[in-house]
């Protein structure tokens, strides 16, 4: 078997979200397993090439498509590990992957319309085709339509696609004459059953797209794949979700455990194993690395020297993540003697304003350091030196950070939506057995769900360390690496896998 994903993001070279961490997760684990994959990717003049390994040109002089102009791209290929990794690099006249950065270009729409042409146009004119390929969200979800429509006709026929929806919040509606660029007919999928936006009927939907066209399509958590059948969380496409229900699959993400591990984690000013965590000394010395590490954050960001609850938020700063929770919830960590760190990366102008207001209102705080930016080294070791990690989503289809926190000993204080229901049970309210209860949960994304459920963490934190330590080694015990995730999808790729004919 051999597959391919089609995507706009892989960590760590071009990572925004967590749709780059599930394409590495995914792929890593069946290269490992003997599987034949590679990713493909647009050859960004952002991407972090440290990680990549003998990147050299694989093909050249390969046309593409955009309406009827003829456009050259080259295809590279490198090792990212044990994953082949095809970058496609397009000399488009409008430079459309030179832009310094992956997405936040206001031609979005034309720019990854082209990659997916191109992409399929480059997997065809190669010697060996795939059996499953792989398409994540609207950036290629319209690989699905090209494959029914166009390439299946043109012999690649045996072809299978699956199609992930990381957020159904993002759509890539646009025109059929964004369409047409793609060589498709863009009017003749302007009606319900095709890809005309149910909101917006003069306009094409992308993702809708993938969802009607792919052969199978999953969500990344069995939650959100609720969640988003329902008025409240389709975001206009909960009809079309309820639909393709007997084709639609919810698989939980996983985490990469190499990538995430305190003890072989370079990023940490101290090391620490959670192979062993039942005796005392091994739960002190796990303690005692944490105490290190948060000495050195509260140096680093000139917080006071204090044991109190150490609270900390790693999020970008979008509307979907709740930053007005965020921001209650740094306030009350304060009111209750706390001290809280706000990592937040890639907030639109509006809440960057709010939220260097509030640091500038707060500058004299010793308690208190809100940091606007991607640091990668600072996230980790931030797990690390936590006691509370706070994810108050208003939506999460998965979210990993909650599943990274536990490997570090940090109790995630949640809202129960999406894959975060699906991974945190509240040690007071959840029906979950004692066992698998692993922290702090609330329901309804205000200030009274927030305040509730963090007021109650502060208090275990402060009054009942034993429960604590309970509640750490119940995190510890939890399973959350790729491994049960990748043989859900490995079971769906071979049920997609037809049986190959003589042509």
């Amino acid at each position: 078997m051999k597959i391919v994903h089609i995507c706009s993001e892989l960590a760590p070279v071009a990572k925004i979200g967590g749709l780059a961490d599930v394409v590495f997760g995914l792929a890593k684990t069946f290269s490992e397993q003997g599987i034949d994959v590679e990713v493909l990717l647009p050859k960004y003049d952002c991407l972090d090439y440290s990680s990549l390994k003998n990147l050299r040109v694989e093909k050249r002089d390969l046309w593409s498509y955009e309406g009827f102009q003829r456009i050259n791209n080259t295809l590279w290929a490198a090792e990212l590990g044990t994953i082949k990794v095809l970058l496609l690099e397009t000399h488009h006249p409008k430079l459309y992957f030179s832009r310094g950065k992956i997405y936040g270009c206001e031609d979005d729409i034309s720019r990854f319309i082209y990659f997916s042409r191109a992409a399929l146009e480059a997997l065809f004119k190669s010697e060996k085709w795939p059996d499953i390929l792989h398409l994540h969200d609207w950036p290629t979800a319209l690989g699905a339509v090209l494959c029914k429509d166009m390439y299946s006709a043109l012999g690649m026929k045996h072809l299978r696609t699956l199609f992930t929806i990381h957020n159904i919040l993002h759509q890539g509606q646009c025109s059929p004459f964004d369409l047409s660029q793609a060589g498709l007919l863009g009017e003749s999928y302007l009606y319900p059953n095709k890809m005309q936006d149910p909101i917006s009927p003069h306009l094409i939907n992308l993702l809708k797209g993938g969802m009607l066209y792919a052969d199978a399509v999953t969500t990344v958590s069995p939650t959100y794949q609720q969640e988003i059948a329902t008025v409240e969380g389709g975001y206009g496409l909960d009809k079309e979700v309820r639909a393709i229900a007997p084709k639609l699959t919810g698989i939980l993400n996983g985490i990469d455990l190499a990538t995430w591990d305190p003890e072989t984690d370079v990023h940490l000013v101290k090391k620490f194993s959670i192979r062993s965590y039942d005796t005392k000394e091994q739960i002190e010395k796990i303690l005692e690395a944490k105490r290190e590490n948060r000495k050195f954050i509260q140096m680093h960001l000139k917080l006071g020297a204090s044991q109190a609850p150490l609270v900390t938020c790693i999020s970008r700063l979008v509307p979907q993540k709740g930053p007005e929770l965020i921001k209650e919830c740094l306030l009350r960590t304060l009111e209750l003697g706390g001290q809280f760190v706000l990592l937040g990366s890639q907030p639109p102008k509006d809440l960057e304003e709010i939220f260097i207001k509030l640091r500038q209102d707060l500058h004299h705080d010793p308690n208190v350091a809100i940091w606007l930016d991607q640091d990668e080294t600072l996230a980790h070791l931030l797990y690390a030196a936590s006691d509370i990690l706070i994810v108050p989503s208003i939506f999460e289809p998965c979210g990993l950070t909650q599943m990274i926190a536990l490997r570090y000993g940090t109790i995630p204080l949640v809202r129960e939506t999406g894959g975060l229901a699906d991974t945190i049970f509240d040690i007071d309210t959840s029906s979950a057995s004692l066992d698998k209860r692993n922290g702090f949960t609330f329901k309804h994304p205000d200030v009274s769900g927030i305040r509730w459920a963090l007021d109650r963490a502060i208090k275990y934190k402060t009054t009942q360390p034993e429960r604590w330590i309970e509640l750490m080694q119940h995190g510890f015990n939890a399973d959350f690496s790729w491994k049960h995730s990748a043989q859900q999808y490995l079971e769906l790729y071979q049920k997609l896998t037809p049986s190959k004919e003589p042509v």
